[in-house]
């Protein structure tokens, strides 16, 4: 009779041990499908902004600096992305990603307001549908990562709480760390005006 109970003991406890496993990978998958959704769409605005510069180029001959300090910005970022993609959740990472995010944010804000003194720029049919479309691109960004974010913190808060953290500590599921934007400027999408 206690073999018995031993037995449904142990397999209860199995049953307990694959649920809260199987639910582990489950958001740890959940949390790397949403930064893959980030990674889209700032690669969509990287794409976007060498044809911006581009369009920019022939009214801004003299504004020399700000173009590449937008371009240098780009490569940075998508080098720290390229850096993340690796291992999504991962500290180091995210915190390069971020960093490289604010540093395009600040150039992309310094083109924009170069931009705003060239009427003639400003009202380019080429200029406005890529400023459309830059501006619809940050908010996918703002969106992806909130949807990131959520993802992260139902991981950690899955992997903190008992019995779960025994489970996470055994199998090696290490803390995710959230994609936040560092400076207060990087915070706002570039702000687009004609």
């Amino acid at each position: 009779m206690s073999a018995i109970i031993f037995l449904a003991v142990l397999g209860l406890l199995a049953f307990l041990l694959i649920g809260v496993y199987n639910g582990l990978v489950t958001l740890r998958n959940a949390y790397k499908n949403a930064f893959s959704q980030i990674e889209v769409q700032l690669q969509r605005r990287y794409d976007l902004i060498p044809n911006l510069v581009e369009t920019a180029k022939a009214y801004l001959s003299h504004e020399r600096g700000t173009l590449e300090a937008v371009i240098a910005a780009r490569g940075g970022a998508l080098a720290a992305l390229k850096t993340a993609q690796a291992n999504p959740g991962e500290a180091i990472a995210m915190k390069q990603l971020s960093s490289a995010e604010g540093a395009l944010a600040g150039a992309l804000g310094r083109f924009t307001a170069t931009i705003e003194a060239y009427p003639d720029l400003k009202a380019s049919a080429n200029m406005q549908q890529l400023t459309e479309e830059l501006a619809s691109t940050e908010n996918r960004i703002a969106f992806a990562r909130q949807a990131y974010n959520d993802g992260v913190m139902s991981y950690n808060n899955k992997r903190e709480v008992f019995p779960n953290n025994f489970v996470a500590g055994m199998f090696g599921f290490t803390g995710a760390t959230l994609l936040e934007v560092e400076s207060a400027q990087a915070r706002q999408a570039p702000k687009v005006q004609f």
